[in-house]
């Protein structure tokens, strides 16, 4: 059997960390397994602008929240952000923040706006034509 040694030095009483790599969580670890945002499979887009639920203030100390459920919260807090925001802020995969999200979205924690689906926006040509009438004026 080979056994394998660092000399990169650990935070004392940790074996879980790797001065060099960083945290050695796996993201699976992080979302328990899931793959999909809550039991509603909620499909967030990266798009999509999150803010924090302002009758969820004063619930912070819930148990159910794990420390990667209040990194996104802290950032919620700041100032509404994009799914794609929040996963570069948190420096975590956008995939375990879809999953994450879908957590606090069931707690009630977060408010999801999605964005405008493409078929649903004025046709440009029309907004050309209201521009030039604009000017016309």
């Amino acid at each position: 059997m080979t056994e394998y040694t660092t000399d990169a030095p650990r935070e004392p009483g940790s074996q879980w960390y790797d001065s060099e790599a960083g945290p050695l969580v796996r993201p699976y670890a992080m979302t328990g397994g899931r793959t999909k945002p809550g039991p509603t499979g909620v499909k967030f887009d990266l798009i999509a602008l999150v803010t924090l639920d302002p009758g969820a203030a004063g619930t912070d100390d819930d148990a159910a929240l794990g420390p990667e459920h209040r990194a996104l919260v802290d950032l919620c807090r700041l100032e509404t952000q994009s799914v794609a925001e929040l996963a570069a802020g948190a420096d975590l995969p956008v995939g375990v923040v879809r999953v994450l999200l879908g957590d606090l979205l069931e707690l009630g924690r977060v408010t999801v706006s999605r964005p405008v689906p493409p078929a649903q926006l004025p046709d440009e040509r029309i907004l050309r034509e209201v521009i030039a009438g604009l000017r016309a004026l």
